[in-house]
């Protein structure tokens, strides 16, 4: 045996054959496979957005400098991956700085480094010891988390406290049922030589070493904890859990350019359809100066407390949080719509929620007393959510009946979606083309909501964090030519690629249309395998006209 060859980081991401022919149909058989090598890697930087209503970058930068030395952690530029480009923002050699793309100097760039080669100590006669981990697990440890109890499943005999182990991945595989699971019992016994029938299967998955800090009896006994932390990394991240919460809030690229592409203002009404888990709402509120309205809305209950805790911890005060279905977004107007909102002196007014033109703002809105309509919102939230995530005491969350027709000056939709741009992805196998055309038709369902809630004159915007076309292209394709009053709008900073232009053909006879000549360019698509090093991403802006149209 090579060790060079079994003790490495070299994984291959594996497709349902009709999605890998599809994608290679879409992007060419060579790119598609630079894109699948990229998504198996996480990207070699953290993003990090600034809470400005709070502190500044230069502190931020100044206090992460610290704090990051001060756990330990090292970049080490020189092990791996270059730097991202100039036109990220991220210097070479730098450990941390400001992003240079205009307008995003509230976002600071973390240099981390890899892939690295790891000695994990192999001898024929002693080989290492060894822990496997969930895959979901070990796509989070590759982005610089710890080893928890919960995602350990297997592990070396005899190993004690403080030995180190070599860490690798058990990737799910077909079953015999037609799904898909890792073979093995939690608590598997590996054997540590090529009897063990597992062996072969972790050649090219090892993802790092690491110091155990409990025994394998713990580590199968215990219900939480850390199992082990990891002492050398195939990418060496760092951990941001606990560091300077409130002022800073870790999020893709990507997911801070589309908060710009709706370019917020100052007193408006924003929606936020599918908020969780608010990185996106609270970057909207942070635009506008906490000055204005942003409901955040998501089907989840437990979602919607994260969302609530979240913006307590970064102190916000314009934002709202509802439980409601995406895809029943719309209320109805009929006649005791009109008079419950003329008897609740805490609604917004019928005519602004009717009208294509802004009246006055939630913070002009008084109720019989004098008291502003926000500030009710704000005294609600504290005492519903407390004083940060951490400290939150709430546990309620409001359910909402949806929303009237041209009630919001400004959308977004980020829609749920089969997240194929996600990195460090190391299985894909389970999606199908059955299941990314659900998808498409679920996302439809949620567009033609938000095309209603929009006033003429407002902007949609729509985003998703997959390379799948049929929930990127072909939604924009659906929503003008469903929506004659729809057209594509420049967004601000543009800095992803161009859409796909064209279409497919498929084997049951089915057209998917993408863009059209000179549609491309007024889209943004990140592309994972680009020198941005980004997820992959997609971000199409739309202005309402006259509905009438």
């Amino acid at each position: 045996m090579d060790p060079s060859e079994r003790y490495c980081y070299k994984p291959t991401l594996r497709w349902n054959c009709e999605v890998e022919e599809f994608f290679v149909k879409a992007y060419g058989a060579d790119r598609f496979a630079q894109i699948s090598e990229a998504l198996t890697r996480p990207s070699c930087y953290s993003c990090i957005r600034v809470n400005t209503l709070k502190t500044t970058s230069d502190t931020v930068i100044k206090k992460l400098s610290v704090l990051l030395q001060e756990s330990g952690w090292q970049s080490n530029p020189a092990g791996g991956a270059s730097s991202p480009q100039e036109s990220n923002g991220l210097e070479k050699n730098s450990f941390i700085s400001k992003c240079k793309i205009p307008n995003l100097d509230y976002v600071v760039f973390v240099q981390g480094s890899g892939p690295h080669t790891i000695d994990y100590g192999y001898t024929e006669e002693n080989p290492p010891k060894e822990v496997i981990v969930s895959r979901k697990c070990a796509e989070a440890v590759l982005r610089g988390a710890r080893v928890y109890v919960p995602g350990v499943l297997a592990c070396s005999a005899h190993v004690e406290k403080g030995e180190p182990v070599a860490v690798s991945v058990a990737l799910e595989r077909p079953g015999t049922d037609g799904g898909y699971g890792v073979g093995f019992t939690r608590g598997t016994v590996l054997q540590g030589s090529e009897t063990d029938p597992y062996y072969f299967e972790r050649n090219g998955l090892y993802i790092g070493q690491g110091t155990t800090t409990m025994s394998r009896a713990g580590m199968f006994r215990e219900p939480n904890g850390v199992a082990l932390e990891m002492t050398n990394r195939v990418f060496n991240l760092p951990s941001f859990r606990d560091l300077l919460e409130g002022d800073i809030f870790l999020q893709n690229l990507p997911s801070i350019i589309t908060a710009h592409a709706l370019d917020p203002q100052e007193g408006e009404k924003i929606l936020d359809m599918c908020a969780a888990p608010g990185g996106k709402t609270t970057a909207i509120a942070i635009l506008m100066k906490d000055k204005g309205e942003v409901i955040a809305a998501d089907r989840s209950h437990n979602k919607v407390l994260d969302i609530q805790n979240l913006v307590a911890e970064m102190g916000l005060k314009c934002i709202t949080c509802y439980k409601l279905d995406a895809l029943k977004s719309v209320r109805q107007i009929d006649e005791s719509d009109r008079q419950d909102a003329r008897e609740c002196v805490e609604s917004e007014s019928i005519q602004r929620l009717e009208s294509s033109t802004p009246v006055a703002t939630s913070e002009q809105l008084t109720n019989a007393n004098g008291t502003s309509i926000a500030e009710l919102r704000k005294n609600s939230g504290k005492m519903k959510n407390g004083v940060g995530r951490h400290d939150s005491v709430g546990g309620r969350v409001e359910r909402s009946k949806g929303f009237l027709p041209n009630s919001f000056d400004r959308v977004l939709l980020d829609a749920p979606c089969s997240a194929l741009g996600l990195r460090p992805r190391l299985f894909a196998g389970e999606d199908t083309m059955k299941s990314l055309r659900a998808n498409a038709k679920y996302q439809r369902g949620m567009f033609d909501q938000a095309v209603q809630l929009v006033r003429p004159g407002g902007v949609l915007v729509y985003s998703t964090c997959t390379i799948n076309p049929g929930e990127n292209e072909a939604l924009v394709r659906y929503a003008l030519d469903t929506y004659k009053f729809l057209s594509l709008a420049s967004q601000h900073p543009k800095v992803g690629g161009p859409g796909l232009i064209g279409s497919c053909q498929f084997s049951d006879g089915y057209q998917e249309e993408w863009l059209r000549p000179g549609e491309e360019d007024l889209v943004q698509r990140f592309d994972p395998s680009s020198q941005l090093d980004t997820m992959g991403f997609f971000i199409a802006k739309f202005n309402v006209g006259p509905k009438d149209v």
